[in-house]
């Protein structure tokens, strides 16, 4: 009997945090082949229990796909990526297959325009080692690509099952198109779901528990954090990927996400209305819920602030939630606050810890301009010292780049 790759999960506990740092255009080539950048499964194979498609696009090595028992060879998936884009490159990882002989061995990769059903032309024909990560190969041909075909031919000799951890495909991130304002009232998995958008804060309520959602949307991916009643354990991670004509999502959730988990559950939803609605633990807006918070916990997670990618320049999409804070301290004049940045691992200690310093100053700056006395506000960079998850995946790492704001 295989062992299950998920782990155990209570009822759902919905908060993400939201990445300060904006899309890579330009830069580096990034695994466009992620659910964090909106890539979902649309054609799987038959698969063992818990052993879910999703598990090779969650960026971790150590969850995985694993065919239904018996079938081991010719196995298909397609995968939708949210944008064309074109892939420059592919890698697999496989070193946490622990059947013998389960590794996935001889695959073909194809790409296509068209749909998930036809307009595919190979991109990629190879053999993979056994339980090797990080296996990077260069495309053959540098075709643009919407709907990605894995097709795993075979395995190194198990009869039982074939495994493969990880697939990812690199090139540059397109520009995003997003389905306009998302506000209003969804029927989800879990119950209504209320949410309402401020350029590029998210924030919400779900029936269920005293749920509470925050985050942010870029493009057409929501990430998120869920918060339900019982605690700070009862909260996670969650991702969620908008059809095109923002009527439907399709998701999957986390609870207290570490790196290597797979996701606990689907959280897909179907759009009922335009009106927001609500629930009578959430506030509204993304200022009342920073105004709970700071009452009573005197600190809040700031979310739906990006800055132009290794810069502290801020985008034009995060001022509404900055004004937001502007409209909170007017409200509120006997506050002070301590602005705090925090980065993800990547890079030096000493270029993060710069770097979420003028971050912090930038919003500082901002809300000055604003009208907020400057006296009222403290700055300061911790850089990647104070990390709430696991820097070893993109998920972790998205919740790591944040601004926080502390009440004196």
């Amino acid at each position: 009997m295989k062992k299950l790759v998920t782990v155990g999960f209570g009822l759902l506990t919905l908060l993400w945090i939201c990445s300060v740092a904006a899309p890579m255009v330009g830069a580096e080539p990034v695994n466009l082949l992620s659910l964090q950048e909106g890539a979902l499964p649309v054609v799987i194979p038959a698969t063992y229990s818990g052993w879910n498609a999703e598990n090779v696009l969650d960026d971790s090595p150590a969850s995985g796909w694993a065919s239904e028992t018996g079938k081991t060879k010719d196995n298909v998936f397609v995968f939708e990526m949210a944008e064309q884009a074109v892939l420059e490159s592919f890698e697999f990882d496989n070193a946490a297959v622990d059947d013998e002989g389960a590794s996935a061995k001889d695959v073909l990769v194809e790409v296509s325009v068209t749909s998930a059903e036809s307009g595919f032309s190979p991109v990629l024909e190879t053999g993979l080692a056994d339980k090797v990560n990080q296996q990077r190969f260069a495309a053959t041909r540098k075709s643009p690509a919407r709907w990605v075909r894995l097709t795993v031919h075979n395995n190194y000799g198990s009869q039982g099952w074939t495994e493969i951890f990880s697939f990812r495909g690199f090139g540059e991130k397109p520009t995003a198109t997003t389905p306009g304002n998302i506000s209003g009232t969804y029927e989800t998995s879990y119950s209504l779901f209320h949410i309402r958008q401020q350029g590029t804060a998210l924030t919400g309520c779900y029936e269920y528990n005293g749920g509470l959602i925050d985050g942010a949307i870029e493009g057409r991916v929501m990430k998120l954090t869920w918060q339900e009643s019982g605690g700070p354990d009862n909260r996670g991670p969650a991702i969620m990927v908008f059809a095109p004509d923002g009527k439907s999502f399709r998701g999957f959730y986390w609870h207290q996400y570490n790196a290597g988990e797979a996701a606990n559950g689907n959280w897909d939803g179907t759009r009922l209305s335009a009106n927001v609605g609500g629930c009578p633990h959430w506030s509204g807006s993304v200022g009342g819920e920073l105004k709970k918070k700071l009452t009573a916990e005197k600190r809040a997670r700031l979310y739906g602030i990006l800055f132009d990618f290794n810069s502290a320049t801020i985008r034009g999409e995060s001022k509404p939630v900055l004004d937001e804070v502007r409209d909170l301290l007017g409200n509120e004049p006997t506050w002070n606050l301590t602005i705090e940045g925090h980065t993800d691992a990547i890079g030096s200690d000493d270029h993060n810890q710069k770097l979420s310093q003028q971050r912090a100053d930038s919003v500082k700056q901002y809300l000055v301009a604003a009208g907020i006395g400057a006296g009222r506000l403290k700055t300061v960079g911790f850089g990647e010292s104070k990390p709430v998850a696991d820097n070893n995946s993109e998920l972790g790492r998205a919740q790591n780049r944040r601004v926080e704001l502390v009440r004196e």
